[in-house]
């Protein structure tokens, strides 16, 4: 019955229309279990850390589109096989679809915190799919023969079928894309002034070195690395922070409560975990929120035995924050605000925790909901289950931004600038910079923003003809001289000097 190529086309295309229908409704319902994402997720939980680090470090920002590619080209080669297998019995090919719905239908309802109704898209996919294979196989069937003469519809027929299965692919993936992207479009919400400003914006080094990174990180342009391949869709007026566990009461807030407390504008520079020496995954912005300590007085924390804050969000990841850091004067907040406008959904909206000083993975918990007060004995967070340090501060650290690695430069006199970062060090106070392995130099600064805050620094350099190596390094306020050891990411972050390599000519 038929060659192979046509059956194994025939699975493909009735996998992808199921995978479209199931994506529609998914962007309808939560966006999140569309079928490819929610097995995505699923694999980004089971991933050992040394990949994840290897994907983060080779793959950057890319990383969740090859991952979610990676998967796509899974289910095609398993369609392909359906599709072949369908060939011999119809029987067979709808197995091999239906085992690969339940897939999905597992990763859904293997998810902590996730409804059974996220298994609904997946559900809507295997019957799509198999509906496609079936209408498709049923004619090619001997039953039905596609040839001339024959009693059943003609190449022409089959054709229109297989075309119209495609269209309908086409327009339900589309619908269910724009859908989503609607649904988790930024939304601007109107912030009171705060009762708390941080100073007026100095002037800066943007324009004076060329190739520097801006003193303060557009919104847009601002690093995001986490584990989730789909926006959570959540309403301010229905948003809810719930301060439990090991309090003297149970207290809750509502986004308009938050607004209503003193709000305090801070400059502060977040840093990922798992930034590389002289990597991206750094932004400097001006963010607004209310104290943290402000709310967990609300609970009441004077006689507690916790020792950490477990942070949940709306879709139940888990980051878990040392009490003893959050509450040490330093000025931890949950953020509503992020230079100047409302936290965009990418960044956390409605609130997020943002705690100076310490890596993303223990103090920047997104679209936060619940903070529960308990021991690092009794409960573990998400990364902390996967062996990554409790307590992470943020490694004293620099970057060479121009000239960049391996670029041409020509010779005479340029500038070597960049950004340096000492948060809760007291602050750089001084960076140098050696050229082809001489003596330290002593960089320029630009403004500094306060302790929490990275600063800009360049070095003019008259660059001679040939292959030159420049390095750099920040020293803290505190005297302590960033480390040439190195260390990679896992388990508390990177440290070492990045030295470039450039050429003048």
């Amino acid at each position: 019955m038929g060659n192979r190529p046509l059956y194994s086309g025939f699975g493909v295309l009735a996998v992808l229309v199921g995978v479209a229908a199931g994506h529609l409704v998914a962007a309808l319902t939560a966006p999140a279990s569309s079928p490819v994402l929610v097995v995505g997720s699923t694999v980004i939980d089971l991933t050992p850390t040394p990949l994840q680090e290897w994907a983060i470090k080779h793959f950057g920002v890319h990383d969740k589109t090859v991952l979610v590619g990676s998967v796509m080209v899974g289910v095609v080669v398993l369609a392909a096989v359906g599709g072949l297998l369908s060939r011999r019995r119809l029987g067979y090919g709808t197995g091999l679809l239906v085992g690969l719905v339940a897939i999905p239908v597992g990763a859904a309802l293997g998810r902590p915190g996730s409804p059974v109704s996220d298994v609904l898209p997946s559900v809507v996919a295997g019957v799509v799919g198999v509906g496609s294979l079936w209408w498709l196989w049923w004619l090619t069937s001997t039953r039905v023969r596609v040839r001339s003469g024959g009693t059943g519809p003609s190449r022409r027929g089959l054709l229109v079928a297989a075309g119209s299965l495609a269209a309908a692919g086409v327009v339900m993936g589309g619908a269910g894309r724009w859908i989503t992207s609607y649904r988790t479009r930024t939304t601007s919400v109107d912030l009171p002034a705060t009762t708390d400003p941080a100073p007026p914006f100095p002037r800066t080094l943007d324009d004076r070195v060329p190739g520097i990174t801006p003193l303060r990180t557009p919104t847009g342009d601002f690093y995001r690395v986490d584990t989730r391949l789909s926006l959570p869709i959540v309403d301010a007026g229905d948003w809810t922070l719930t301060i439990d566990g090991d309090v003297a009461r149970e207290v809750s807030f509502t986004f308009d409560d938050l607004l209503a407390m003193p709000l305090i504008e801070r400059d502060i520079t977040l840093t990922c975990v798992s930034n590389e020496v002289g990597g991206r995954y750094v932004g400097g912005a001006r963010w607004l929120g209310v104290r943290l300590t402000d709310l967990l007085e609300r609970a009441g924390i004077g006689d507690t035995s916790a020792d950490q804050i477990l942070s949940t969000d709306v879709d139940g990841m888990t980051i878990s924050t040392p009490l003893s850091v959050a509450t040490d004067g330093r000025d931890a907040m949950i953020a509503v605000g992020m230079n100047g406008r409302s936290l965009p959904r990418e960044h956390g909206f409605p609130a997020r925790m943002v705690v100076p000083g310490l890596y993303g993975f223990v103090g920047a918990c997104k679209w936060i909901t619940r903070m529960t007060l308990t021991t690092y004995a009794e409960q573990d967070a998400y990364w902390t289950d996967r062996d990554w340090a409790t307590d992470a501060p943020i490694k004293l650290s620099s970057r060479v931004d121009t000239p960049k690695p391996l670029s041409t430069v020509g010779p005479g006199r340029t500038v070597i600038g960049g950004i340096a970062w000492a948060q809760h060090q007291g602050g750089v106070e001084r960076v140098e910079v050696r050229v082809d392995g001489g003596d330290w130099q002593r960089a320029r600064l630009g403004p500094s923003l306060g302790a929490d805050y990275w600063r800009q620094w360049y070095l003019p350099w008259t660059a001679e003809t040939g292959r030159h190596t420049i390095a750099c390094r920040a020293i803290a306020g505190d005297g302590t001289v960033q480390t040439a050891d190195r260390a990679t990411p896992f388990p508390d972050g990177s440290s070492g000097i990045q030295e470039i390599v450039v050429n003048v000519g």
